[in-house]
């Protein structure tokens, strides 16, 4: 990040294991862990164009940070993967055992319910405050799609990153999910071969905040009509606890790039072991010598595969990790090995320094191949972009000679929104890449980095087909009355997955990226600037993907009922209404964690990353009249100061007071209280409760009757992993640091979560992440998931019992004294006076990382990966 206060170093962290794990290997990290700063992140960026044009109105956005996007999803994804691997290396197999045990619990409770399986309206007329991101054009939304593919017959398959594949028989839309039998809902590839099996790689390889691993291949021999079931997995477990990127087939056989080398099998003999074409560094692979070196994450990576449509036999490899290493380059097999490409490329790089992030695409006809390459140095170097070209080999092999066709400048005057020296074309070529050639045209190209590019004369001119948004353009125009003024519709920025197939006859290009799928005719319009003006959002409400990181509930005290909101991966603030049709986004960017008020739905704080909160009193319902007038603005500023200095955690915790809706706590390096709650207008209204010490950071709080609990880490990687907690008052009394004792009752392991019994403030819980000392290969790790307290904290009981050995997220007391603890893989619960742990209900296997009582008595899952869904809790004791 651009100021020093914000500038940290990157560790070296993927969690080694099977089936849904985490695999966050952060942005900027290279072998040496160096930082890459970038420019500026989306909403502040948005809120300093804001401020330049109307030069009466000062946006409130806290610290010095100028934005930095790319920064932010390279913390977002050590600290998101710390929780579930510190203090040391996760053994593979930790996952896998863990479904299997959470399968063979007792069920408890009636049927879970998708409260967000309906449109959410990114561009939502009634949400136009200056927190908002509404009016820049991306419309529909649901969460982030990795991969796309379609036929000519109108079926579409959209493969999401926490949420499984979905298909729809409409040519997009009307979609049904076919994945939820698997132990993993993360998607890597997906792809259909010549007889119509559609072919699903797990494990997103976007390498950022939350991509989880896989646990292999599958194929769907009938995908019009049938699922996906662990019976059609391809070959062994050679696949399990990798990442997959492309699956590619040629010669009778598939090949998968994956974060573990590149693998071959047979399309005809399914079963069978997959077979390692090549490694580049196979003593780090599972099993091998260096396998637990913390390296190990980064020296076996590779991207994609270009097979000649010649000859099948002339095969070359895209490998290297994106931030360098000396193994990254384009290889092929010379005399029965693989060997380095260095000479007869063109223009395609062939030095590791400028060989990273690449993606291939073939014309059907043969006579094209094309290229996106992603430069390591680039990427430490340059803060505009990382993007070293877009290629074509106009000899229609993958061997070239390779002509370099654009670059991100070129890129930029194409009709780009990234036009700002700081956030340009390329600056996240590493998470964003898709390449796709017109079946019917080779010269017709379409690339997809943040923005969606198009050429139709082979990349000698592109137009951005899909701007990042409408937001700086002459056309926008934040009255609702004219939605997005005379701008056309967009996509949703970040772009991940590609695919052309017919609907109807006619021919449509699918995208897939971080707001879900969206498609516009293969043969569509142009405005004069280069823009689509046909792109439609297929993003229904039938398909929920949507990505929670927190949940809250009020009363709605307009229409009656509840009022549901969360924060959600970069999809903002969800804000559902009781008579709701259709969602709307009351606040942009990432949200993180959220307070509500449960006696008026409309009193929400939402918290952007680092403490930076947001307080509104109506919804954020504004007509964006505070673009004239800075009075009308309906939403608040409010970070509290760990804010300022970087001293609070990605995904920061906050909360209410159980006893006192006014009266909130927030963690950062200190225990932060304001007590005005959402009439909170500074963020100097806070004082603070308690510091936690130099180099510590709140992971978790909780507050009832004005008696706090919070707890840190800090360390908090996997060198010199430590954790604590801290009890005192909310006045600044009473606070000391719980003496931890050193024999492993509470692990030496993240501390994700409190529950404090209603009742009694002394009596709490503790849920505790990671897993235990069986899989987990670090000083210190401990068993255990859950703890209790009956003394204040100053003692903790283990009472996991037959807890499955899964990553536990949060906790929540239910009005009969029971105890529901969300996990990585569902919700487990246990009885009032019982100690036998029961599975809630049954959800796929997604994370769920917040658990909220409603003022209906109703319990609220937020998922990370399939919505929020909610089940009565009547009868649970």
């Amino acid at each position: 990040m651009a100021s020093s206060a914000r500038k940290r170093r990157w560790f070296t962290i993927c969690a080694i294991t099977a089936s849904a794990a985490l695999c966050a290997v952060p942005a900027g990290a290279a072998s040496g862990g160096k930082p890459s700063p970038f420019g500026p992140r989306a909403m502040d960026r948005l809120a300093h164009q804001r401020t330049a044009s109307h030069g009466n109105f000062t946006a409130q956005v806290a610290g010095d940070d100028d934005g930095n996007e790319s920064d932010e999803i390279a913390e977002g994804a050590d600290q998101f993967a710390e929780a579930r691997t510190a203090p040391g290396v996760v053994s593979p197999g930790a996952y896998g055992a863990a479904w299997s045990s959470l399968n063979g619990l007792r069920r408890a409770g009636g049927s879970w319910k998708n409260i967000t399986d309906l449109p959410y309206d990114s561009d939502d007329p009634r949400y136009r405050d200056f927190d908002s991101n509404s009016s820049g054009g991306s419309g529909t939304v649901t969460g982030r799609m990795a991969a796309m593919a379609a036929d000519n017959d109108g079926y579409v398959y959209a493969g999401s990153a926490g949420g499984g594949v979905w298909r729809s028989r409409t040519g997009g839309g009307h979609w049904a999910p076919i994945s939820d039998k698997l132990p993993t809902q993360s998607t890597g590839a997906l792809a259909l071969d010549g007889a119509g099996r559609l072919w699903l790689g797990t494990g997103e390889a976007t390498t950022n905040a939350d991509s989880y691993l896989g646990s292999g291949v599958y194929v769907l021999a009938g995908p019009h009509h049938g699922t996906f079931s662990q019976r059609g997995r391809v070959g062994g477990n050679e696949l399990e606890s990798t990442t997959i990127h492309q699956l590619r087939f040629g010669g009778g056989r598939v090949w998968a790039a994956t974060s573990e080398g590149v693998w071959s099998h047979s399309t005809s003999r399914l079963s069978g072991a997959w077979k390692l074409e090549y490694a580049p560094n196979p003593d780090y692979l599972p099993g091998h010598a260096k396998a637990h070196d913390p390296e190990a994450a980064y020296k076996n990576i590779t991207n994609d595969i270009a097979i000649d449509a010649k000859d099948p036999s002339r095969v070359v490899l895209a490998v290297g990790w994106r931030s360098g290493d000396d193994y990254n380059g384009f290889y092929a097999k010379k005399d029965g090995s693989w060997q380095r490409l260095t000479t007869g490329l063109g223009d395609l790089p062939s030095d590791p320094d400028t060989v990273g992030e690449v993606t291939f695409a073939a014309s059907a006809d043969g006579s094209r191949y094309y290229a996106i390459d992603q430069s390591p140095k680039q990427l430490e170097n340059n803060p505009d972009s990382s993007l070293e070209g877009i290629y074509v080999s106009k000899s229609g092999s993958p061997f070239g000679p390779w002509t370099k066709t654009a670059d991100y400048r070129q890129l930029a005057a194409s009709g780009s929104a990234l036009t700002d020296p700081g956030y340009m074309p390329g600056v996240q070529a590493w998470y964003n890449q898709f390449l796709a050639v017109d079946p019917g045209h080779a010269d017709h190209v379409y690339a997809g980095l943040e923005e969606v590019y198009e050429s139709q004369d082979g990349g000698a001119r592109w137009s951005t087909v899909g701007p990042y948004w409408n937001f700086g353009f002459t056309c926008w125009n934040i009255d609702p009355a004219e939605q997005t003024g005379d701008c056309n519709p967009t996509t949703h920025s970040d772009q991940h997955g590609v695919a052309i197939g017919r609907y109807h006859g006619k021919a449509y290009v699918y995208v897939g990226n971080d707001g879900g799928a969206y498609r516009r005719p293969v043969q569509g319009s142009q405005d004069a600037d280069g823009h689509a003006t046909d792109w439609t959002s297929l993003n229904d409400g039938t398909i929920d993907t949507l990505q929670y990181y927190s949940v809250g509930i009020g009363k709605d005290l307009d229409h009656g009922g509840v009022s549901v909101t969360g924060g959600l991966q970069d999809n903002g603030q969800s804000e559902l209404r009781s008579n709701d049709k259709v969602m709307g986004s009351n606040f942009g960017g990432d949200g993180t964690d959220t307070i509500t008020d449960p006696a008026n739905g409309c009193n929400i704080a939402q918290a952007y990353v680092y403490l930076q909160i947001q307080v509104t009193q109506n919804c954020a319902v504004n007509d964006g009249s505070w673009e004239d007038d800075p009075a009308n603005a309906t939403s608040y500023s409010v970070a509290p100061p760990d804010n300022l200095t970087g001293e609070a955690r990605f995904v920061a915790p906050m909360a209410a007071d159980g006893k006192d809706s006014s009266t909130w706590v927030a963690g950062g390096r200190h225990v932060w209280v304001q007590t005005h709650g959402y009439a909170i207008r500074s963020s100097a209204e806070w004082s603070s409760a308690f510091d936690l010490g130099e180099g510590h950071t709140a992971t978790a709080v909780a507050s009832s009757g004005g008696k706090v609990y919070a707890a840190w880490c800090g360390p908090c990687d996997s060198k010199d992993f430590t954790r604590g907690i801290a009890v005192g008052n909310a006045d600044g009394t009473g606070w000391h640091q719980v003496a931890l004792p050193v024999d492993g009752s509470v692990p030496n392991r993240y501390l994700s979560g409190f529950a404090i019994d209603p009742a009694n403030a002394d009596h709490a819980y503790l849920t505790v992440n990671g897993f235990s000392r069986q899989w987990t290969e670090g000083p210190g790790a401990g068993v255990g998931h859950v703890f209790e307290t009956k003394d204040g904290g100053s003692t903790w009981q283990d009472i996991s019992g037959n807890f499955p050995d899964i990553p536990a997220d949060a906790a929540v007391v239910l009005p009969g004294g029971g105890l529901a603890v969300a996990t990585d893989l569902g919700v487990v619960y246990r009885g009032h006076r019982t100690t036998r742990w029961e599975r809630l209900g049954s959800l796929p296997a997604v994370a769920v990382l917040q658990l909220r009582i409603g003022p209906d008595d109703k319990l609220y899952a937020a998922t990370h990966g399939r919505g929020i869904y909610t089940m009565s809790v009547r009868g649970l004791r």
